[in-house]
């Protein structure tokens, strides 16, 4: 088999779709809509396709299948799409590259390698970015900006290399992996904190001060602390609250994880936020606006100014944590899909 990025002059060839999910193609993937069979499913794209290459059905599942193919470059469908084309290989490296699959889709710290590997990959711990963000593809290309399909051109040789020998590459990794491990150290000093509510599944998270200024986080720039978020809250909803010009940057997230279909990890139902949105806005009294937010995978409700630019709310953690609290008790939930 061999690997093209996926594009219009693939429609309707026979194509295994590795991570994303093309229509019509047969799929290793674990996005929304999949068409993975069932015994090769997993909570990541990369296992599902280590799985694969166990697979005694593989070569009759995949028969007359000369073509792997994939629509976006992230870690895990680097990671996925380079198993599929090693098997053996790849097998031999399962310990490596499911776990930096996880670091790369859903911000976790499986162990220091993993993280290290998904920054080489897809840059920082923020999975929701489009385009390729990756430093080892910048390095590969001179410096000068690719596209996702020679993206995939560059780095698939690399792979095994970054896996297995990843300290050679700490000058594409250092800077991210810094500013990871500055987090993880807000939270384990009790800089930030975590305030978990087991009845409703929520985590109320309140970054440190200390982590803002000048080269620090700006909620108006970057995105959430993903990693640490994710390696510390335990909820399936995350209030995150940011000291931000004067006040407050809020966000609420569900579980980073809970985009995907998985198998291990619970899923997490969607909640109908819309009430909660209209009681923090009279309570905010026209100093920036609540809204319902989709614009990454996992989002759920942003505060805003009234240009769609993070705000600074006067409202407190515990104030939008209780209001948070009340909307989810007792509130019919359906699982996402």
């Amino acid at each position: 088999m061999r690997f093209e990025f996926y594009h219009e002059g693939l429609a309707g060839a026979p194509l295994l779709s590795v991570d994303g999910t093309v229509e019509g193609a047969l799929h290793l993937s674990h996005w929304e809509g999949n068409g993975t069979p069932e015994e090769l499913r997993a909570d990541t794209s990369t296992e599902i396709a280590l799985n694969f290459a166990a697979w005694p059905r593989r070569e009759e599942w995949a028969r007359g299948v000369q073509v792997v193919t994939n629509n976006h470059f992230d870690a895990d469908g680097v990671l996925s799409v380079w198993a599929v084309l090693h098997g053996e290989r790849a097998l031999a490296l399962k310990n490596e590259l499911v776990p930096a699959a996880e670091a790369g889709d859903f911000s976790e710290f499986p162990n220091e390698r993993a993280v290290r590997v998904s920054i080489l990959l897809q840059g920082g711990d923020n999975p929701f970015v489009p385009g390729v963000c990756s430093p080892l593809v910048r390095h590969l290309a001179g410096g000068g900006k690719v596209d996702e399909r020679r993206a995939y051109e560059l780095v698939l040789p690399e792979v095994e290399r970054v896996l297995t020998r990843t300290e050679e590459y700490e000058p594409l990794w250092r800077e991210g992996w810094a500013w990871i491990e500055r987090t993880l150290d807000s939270f384990a000093s009790g800089r930030s904190r975590v305030s978990e509510d087991a009845s409703s599944k929520l985590s109320l998270v309140t970054l440190a001060r200390d982590l803002y200024g000048e080269g620090g986080f700006d909620p108006a720039r970057h995105g959430a602390p993903y990693t640490a978020l994710a390696h510390n809250a335990r909820g399936e909803l995350i209030l995150v609250a940011t000291p931000f010009n004067g006040g407050w940057a809020y966000r609420i997230d569900y579980a980073y994880y809970s985009w995907a279909e998985t198998c291990t990890r619970p899923r997490v139902a969607r909640r109908n936020l819309s009430g909660l949105v209209g009681r923090l806005n009279a309570s905010e009294r026209g100093r920036g606006v609540w809204k319902a937010d989709r614009s990454e995978l996992t989002s759920a409700v942003k505060f805003f100014d009234h240009a769609g630019a993070p705000a600074a709310s006067r409202l407190e953690p515990d104030e939008v944590a209780a209001e948070l609290r009340e909307a989810l008790q007792g509130q019919a939930v359906s699982v996402f899909t």
